[in-house]
């Protein structure tokens, strides 16, 4: 068992990590279409829809499908935020709905990302469909197979319209004594992994300025924005009160390739 001190240490080093290793670009996922679905569409790399999901250009709503394994929902709170995050900075004047749901456990306690992909494969049923864009949320048991004495991943955004919570691990690290409420925890690593679909940083939404970290690719240079690369506060994680936020430099990306 570990000792109090230790598991601080642990924690805030997890915590100065979780964004950098939470966030991926398309990982040489290969598409698989199935019967009579044209998924190709939603099988794109990470950021190439950003315009088309910020802006009503060609679509006008969105459906997010939320699928979690029984025993992990994400928190009523956390959806709730991550709505509002939408409406804040999308375009969907025919509004954002949302379909959720849960799925039995695939029986793995470490994943890949192709592993997470082939369950997409296996359960995703709604698609791009006419002026309605589809986005899958998936909220996962196990960790993921990225994970290191010095890196725990969170959430991963693997394609254009697709990410993974490790809602397992995520629980694992909050609603403790010096641990993150979860409400706050979970929010700012679905927030974090949807700004890379809509192609924050350099990832689809070009920046109007340079504001790309240059240790940390596709992450703000700005320490206290919601695409830093990790977040850092100075009591440690325990005092997390708010959930960041995406700074001027961000936004201005954002807007100039369609959003709010």
């Amino acid at each position: 068992m570990l000792s109090p001190m230790l598991k601080i240490k642990i924690l805030s080093l997890i915590f100065v990590f979780f964004l950098t290793s939470a966030c991926s670009k398309d990982e040489s996922v290969d598409p698989n279409d199935s019967n009579n679905v044209n998924v190709f569409d939603n099988r794109q790399s990470t950021g190439s829809s950003a315009h088309d999901i910020l802006s009503d250009n060609t679509f006008t709503s969105m459906r997010i499908e939320l699928v979690y394994v029984e025993g992990y929902e994400p928190t009523e709170t956390a959806v709730n935020n991550f709505i509002s995050f939408l409406t804040d900075r999308i375009h969907k004047p025919l509004g954002i709905s949302l379909n959720k749901r849960a799925i039995t456990s695939p029986g793995k306690t470490t994943y890949s990302i192709e592993d997470i992909a082939q369950i997409e494969r296996e359960q995703r049923e709604i698609y791009n469909n006419g002026s309605i864009i589809a986005i899958w949320a998936y909220f996962t048991d196990g960790k993921s197979d990225k994970d290191t004495a010095d890196n725990i991943t969170l959430g991963t955004a693997y394609w254009n319209t697709s990410f993974v919570i490790f809602e397992e691990t995520l629980r694992g690290l909050s609603n403790s004594p010096l641990e993150p409420n979860r409400n706050l925890l979970e929010t700012t690593v679905i927030n974090h992994e949807f700004g890379h679909l809509l192609g924050l940083t350099n990832l689809g939404s070009p920046m109007q300025t340079a504001h790309e970290d240059s240790e940390h690719e596709n992450h703000c240079n700005v320490n206290n924005c919601l695409m830093y690369w990790a977040t850092e506060y100075a009591v440690g994680i325990g005092n997390m009160t708010g959930v960041p936020q995406l700074d001027a430099q961000c936004i201005a990306d954002l807007k100039a390739n369609g959003g709010k």
